[in-house]
């Protein structure tokens, strides 16, 4: 178990598990912040459902092409809000039980989220407008 978990976290710190490439970040210190990868059913609730700050879930797989598209471009526009909304990450083939429950039925699949509950949703790939459209929605900007 000790091991299962040293593992996740691992895992968690960088995208597939590898280092950095020389001389480049994984990202900002605000970027690192604003977005994390969801452990548990019970982190979710903690970190998701009760969140003070609004939430966009991206519920993903490492297999889904348009996943590795869609995360790094929303990632970024998370970023660029500076702090006034995070992002959780749901693999969904780690944590079918969310993706059940927030009937999941394709990826990606990004929920925005204010006060433990569903505000907005949409599936697929959006561009960059499209993102910022959402973001403002969700923060009430």
């Amino acid at each position: 178990m000790a091991q299962r978990l040293a593992l996740r976290r691992l895992l968690s710190l960088t995208p597939r598990g590898f280092p950095a490439p020389p001389g480049r970040a994984l990202g900002t210190s605000a970027g690192r912040k604003s977005t994390f990868n969801v452990q548990d059913g019970s982190d979710f609730q903690d970190r998701v459902v009760n969140s003070p700050k609004p939430v966009v879930v991206d519920f993903h797989a490492q297999w889904c092409g348009p996943c590795k598209i869609l995360g790094p471009r929303l990632e970024k526009m998370v970023a660029k809000q500076e702090g006034k909304v995070v992002m959780a990450k749901v693999d969904i083939d780690d944590h079918t039980d969310l993706a059940i429950e927030y009937e999941v039925s394709a990826v990606p699949t990004v929920l925005a989220m204010k006060n433990g509950d569903v505000v907005d949703k949409f599936v697929g790939i959006k561009d960059e407008d499209q993102l910022e459209a959402f973001l403002k929605k969700l923060i009430g900007a």
